[in-house]
């Protein structure tokens, strides 16, 4: 299932490919790595597969709606996690995100197709 704003040209890879980087991909999965550096953001783009995620180095950020909105800042929800960190991700819809913090926002993504 893709989220509801899901078109090929905003997957993370055409949309922001200065941000993720396709590292394997195969019938079941697609293994992204995504970096975005402090101060940076990303375009808009969507995750359209639900993803089992793998921290390399964190950072804050906020993660924004096609209007801007602010749809998630890490500072307020008190989200860090420590590098080697595992983590889970339905699908995201339409959004960008900006790395508000002073490291390397640096993800691995496995996602499963279905």
């Amino acid at each position: 299932m893709q989220p509801e704003q899901w078109t090929p040209e905003l997957d993370a890879l055409i949309a922001s490919p200065q941000h993720h980087k396709l590292l394997f991909e195969n019938e079941r999965v697609r293994v992204l790595d995504t970096n975005i550096p402090p101060g940076e953001m990303t375009a808009l783009h969507t995750h359209s597969m639900p993803a089992s995620l793998v921290v390399l180095t964190w950072s804050d950020f906020i993660r924004f709606d096609a209007e801007g909105n602010i749809l998630l800042d890490s500072r307020e929800k008190g989200l860090s996690f420590e590098p080697h960190s595992a983590l889970w991700s339905g699908p995201l819809g339409l959004h960008a995100l900006k790395n508000v913090g002073t490291n390397d926002l640096h993800i691995i993504s496995i996602e499963m197709k279905e």
